[in-house]
């Protein structure tokens, strides 16, 4: 007894100290995502080492609840296990009778835990490419309370298993318990349900799924050709402002792609505000490179008719020179003797100028930034709501 009694002492002090930490992450995962005016917490080091980074991902959730939520049920449950033979003699904790052997259940429960925690861990390392150090302690307390909880000079986690699992069948054996089992689940399912399909708790991952087409598109499904995207003779216009090294301005150019072959009484017309010191007077420090001369080389390609075929060559491959982007084009129809003296011409500068001066003169200093007839919208929107407002402005369904 004074050694169980020690086992259960040692797993309570991990517990505590684990509700703790997952606070601390539930904390970082709501300034992470509720909250746009909270400062890096202190275990975003570096682009490797951020619990933030970690936080905003869709990885940072299961069926829509946050894993730190998730943790704080876990270590509340370890509790529970710890005081089972107590709480069995009150009326509202009669329940846990059922569990005969809270130790296998902790062993197990514990394994389990473990055997998630080294899931995320890679999911972290080789398809995040981050570490939240936060989490890997949180794995390392799983690991003691399942080596803690079992006996390993009787089977081991084997003989924990093996029990736990004995204990349940014969839980549900009683008719009442096995009502309750049925109707917890069905709760439990319904809320999940819920949970994970409108992501309430999980905002970041709503909005990756709302653009996760636009991220990685495919350029050659809308194959979009010449100096016109859309209805030539269109009353709505679509102004859009973009930078060719903008990291978010790819996915709003293919949603515009989008909007323009779903939409018809549209037109989209895209001017260049590179936001590179090189053509940019109203910058005080470098900030996107390479974004002048892929403006250039878009505004020469309009000159052969072949204005789109550039813009998604210079979104989807995010060239930031003038060897690039020629190496890049060489095989698509372009006159590049043309193409190249055009980009380098004084009447391409001075476009490029007015292009610029013009977007400044209207307040417009980032991109991506949309203009709908007048309507100056800076930074980008779901997909839906731009069809909502051409819809509102007339525009119909092709």
């Amino acid at each position: 007894m004074e050694k169980e009694m020690k086992k259960k002492i040692s797993i309570a002090i991990i517990a505590i100290i684990g509700i703790i930490t997952t606070i601390k992450l539930a904390v970082i995962y709501y300034n992470a995502n509720f909250n746009p005016y909270a400062l890096s917490s202190f275990c975003s080091v570096n682009d490797f080492i951020d619990c933030d980074g970690i936080a905003k991902t869709t990885e940072a959730q299961f069926f829509g609840i946050p894993l730190a939520y998730w943790g704080l049920f876990f270590y509340g449950f370890v509790f529970l296990m710890l005081f089972a033979p107590k709480l069995k003699n009150y009326k509202l904790f009669k329940f846990m009778e059922v569990f005969k052997n809270p130790l296998d259940y902790l062993a197990s429960l514990g394994l389990l835990a473990f055997l998630i925690s080294m899931v995320l861990l890679c999911l972290s390392l080789f398809e995040i490419h981050k570490l939240c150090v936060l989490c890997a302690f949180t794995y390392i307390l799983n690991l003691l309370i399942g080596c803690i909880a079992t006996d390993f000079k009787n089977g081991g986690f084997v003989h924990s298993i093996k029990q736990s699992f004995v204990d349940f069948l014969d839980a549900v054996k009683i008719k009442k318990y096995l009502i309750a089992f049925i109707a917890v689940m069905a709760v439990a399912v319904g809320f999940l349900s819920y949970t994970g399909t409108t992501f309430v708790f999980a905002p970041q991952v709503k909005r990756q799924l709302e653009i996760k087409e636009f991220v990685h598109p495919n350029y050659k499904k809308y194959n979009v050709k010449g100096n016109v995207l859309g209805d030539e003779n269109a009353k709505i216009i679509i102004y859009v402002y973009s930078d060719y090294q903008c990291p978010i301005c790819p996915a709003q150019n293919i949603m515009m792609y989008k909007l323009a072959k779903e939409m018809k009484g549209i037109r989209i017309i895209h001017k260049n505000l590179p936001l590179d010191t090189d053509c940019n007077p109203y910058l005080q420090a470098p900030f996107h490179k390479g974004s002048c001369i892929d403006a250039r080389y878009a505004i020469a390609a309009k000159n052969q008719g072949k204005f789109w075929e550039m813009n998604s060559i210079l979104f989807e491959k995010k060239p930031q020179t003038e060897e690039a982007i020629l190496e890049l084009v060489k095989n698509k129809g372009f006159d590049l003797e043309k193409l190249q003296a055009d980009a380098n011409s004084p009447e391409t500068a001075d476009k490029l100028k007015e292009e610029i001066k013009y977007a400044y003169s209207k307040g417009i200093n980032g991109t991506p930034t949309t203009v709908i007839n007048d309507k100056v919208d800076i930074g980008m929107k779901q997909y839906k709501e731009y069809v909502e407002m051409v819809k509102k402005l007339g525009a119909e369904e092709r």
